[in-house]
């Protein structure tokens, strides 16, 4: 596998975008957002969510959205090597991250940019 392969699993309303098949977490926080292009709001949480974790070895990335009727319901977290535990507190760094007003504007703007 090349190191820029990510994976779109596209199945109904729900949208997966991961590094390793079959996406899981291990770890995992979730927000809701309104609604927007799943895609590019896919996108640009991974990128915040690798700069955040790029430290924590074995860890990757999974971006999970779910159109609701009232949005879109979004998990991000990722998986670890199976000898790897998840350390103390990163379930608590990925929701500061999803809860982050700044963030938010940024993705909202980007993901909106180009509509849904």
């Amino acid at each position: 596998m090349s190191r820029n392969t990510w994976h779109i699993q596209r199945e109904g309303a729900r949208l997966t975008l991961s590094r390793r098949l079959p996406a899981r977490f291990d770890v995992m926080a979730s927000a809701e957002f309104p609604t927007m292009g799943r895609g590019r709001l896919a996108r640009q949480i991974r990128q915040d969510l690798w700069r955040l974790l790029k430290g924590l070895r074995g860890f990757s990335p999974v971006i999970q959205i779910d159109a609701t009727e009232t949005g879109l319901q979004v998990s991000a977290g990722g998986s670890m090597l199976a000898s790897t535990p998840v350390p103390k507190g990163t379930e608590a760094r990925i929701q500061a991250l999803l809860d982050c007003p700044a963030h938010r504007r940024r993705w909202l703007a980007w993901a909106q940019e180009r509509g849904q």
